[in-house]
C-alpha cells in the first residue's frame, strides 16, 4: 500500500494561468464559437442593413456597393470589407450548423458523448468548408 500512484490535477477553479493547459472537447468549442458567431452577427448588424440598402436601392447605389469591395471606400481599401464580409459570412454558417446541430439533438435526444464529439466535429468541419466555399467566391 506504499506505492506510490500518481495523481491526477484537479481543476476547480480554472486559474488564468491554467487556460492554455486546458483542453475543451470538441462539444466545448462549437459552444463557445456558436456564441462568438451569434455576437459577431449582433454586433455587425448595422454593417449588414448598410449592405442591404445599398444592394437593393437602386443601379447607382448597387454600383457603389460592388465598388466598395473592389476599391474600397476612403482610407480602407476592398479587401478589408471582404474580409469583414468573410467574417459575417463564417458567423452566419456556423451559428446555423450548430443551432441545426441542437435541434437534432433536441429532436432525437442524441445526447451521448460519441454523439456530442462527432457532431461537434462536424458542424466545425462544414461550417469551415462552406465558408472556404464561399470566401473563394467572394475573393476571386
Amino acid at each position: 500500500m506504499t506505492e506510490a500512484v500518481k495523481q491526477r490535477p484537479v481543476y476547480r477553479n480554472i486559474h488564468v494561468t491554467q487556460i492554455l493547459k486546458y483542453r475543451l472537447p470538441p462539444a466545448g468549442i462549437v459552444s463557445i464559437l456558436h456564441r462568438v458567431s451569434g455576437v459577431l452577427m449582433f454586433l455587425l448588424m448595422p454593417f449588414v442593413i448598410w449592405l442591404f440598402d445599398h444592394s437593393v436601392t437602386s443601379e447607382v447605389s448597387y454600383d457603389r456597393f460592388a465598388a466598395l469591395f473592389m476599391a474600397g471606400a476612403g482610407p480602407l481599401p476592398g479587401w478589408v470589407f471582404k474580409l469583414v464580409a468573410l467574417g459575417l459570412i463564417w458567423a452566419y454558417l456556423h451559428h446555423f450548423c450548430a443551432g441545426v446541430r441542437h435541434l437534432w439533438m433536441d429532436a432525437t435526444h442524441a445526447v451521448t458523448r460519441g454523439f456530442g464529439h462527432s457532431s461537434a466535429i462536424a458542424t466545425l468541419a462544414i461550417s469551415l468548408l462552406l465558408t472556404a466555399a464561399l470566401g473563394w467566391k467572394l475573393f476571386f
